[in-house]
């Protein structure tokens, strides 16, 4: 059944896209950041289980609505990316390690959001099934293939980042790096998006 899934190219594509700057990966460097690797960690599940909430609708057909109503997903695709940079632009103004941990930590339910207003994440899945998914492949083991392999390399990765942005916190918290780093980090979230945006991959 799994013979015209490309598993291998498909993991790697998925490790390369997931592991890279991203949205999802300034907000969950940032969030590690601000409050520390622990309590992020309902976010770090939200974002996390988010992209299954548009890999199962792309799975079952979503982009042929984009073909009969391609006005509707540029709205889209630029209001998402909109609600991002204006995301950047908290974290470009936030400072570390400051005040109470636990205050204004976002959850659960904030990190599900993130991959759904992710243009670079609709251009991944899409990219995932378009080039590495044989047409032959039932709708339902093709979309299952696709969540799980994109699932697995998220639990490895998405942690990581925020690990990395607690660390970051604990070196340059305070100091006259701080301001530099979220700028940068900002910069970052707002070049990713661009690229999406002006490329044609979504």
């Amino acid at each position: 059944m799994l013979v015209s899934i490309a598993l291998l190219p498909l993991a790697i594509f998925a490790a390369s896209q997931i592991g890279t700057p991203g949205p999802a990966n300034m907000a969950l460097l940032a969030t590690g950041a601000r409050f520390g690797f622990r309590a992020a960690l309902p976010f770090v599940a939200g974002v996390a289980l988010g992209k299954q909430l548009i890999i199962w609708p792309i799975g079952f057909g979503l982009m042929g609505l984009a073909a009969s109503a391609p006005a509707l997903f540029t709205l889209l695709k630029y209001i998402s990316a909109a609600y991002i940079i204006w995301l950047a632009w908290k974290v470009a103004n936030l400072r570390l390690g400051h005040g109470d941990p636990a205050a204004n930590v976002p959850g659960f339910g904030a990190g599900l959001i993130v991959h759904p207003l992710n243009p670079k994440a609709w251009a991944m899945i899409v990219g995932s099934f378009t080039a590495f998914v044989g047409p032959d492949i039932p709708t339902l083991t093709a979309t299952a293939t696709v969540a799980a392999i994109l699932l697995a390399c998220q639990l490895v990765m998405h942690p990581l980042w925020t690990l990395g942005g607690s660390a970051i916190a604990q070196t340059v918290a305070g100091t006259r790096a701080e301001p530099y780093l979220m700028w940068t980090l900002a910069g970052l979230t707002v070049a990713s998006v661009l690229f999406v945006l002006f490329d044609g991959s979504l």
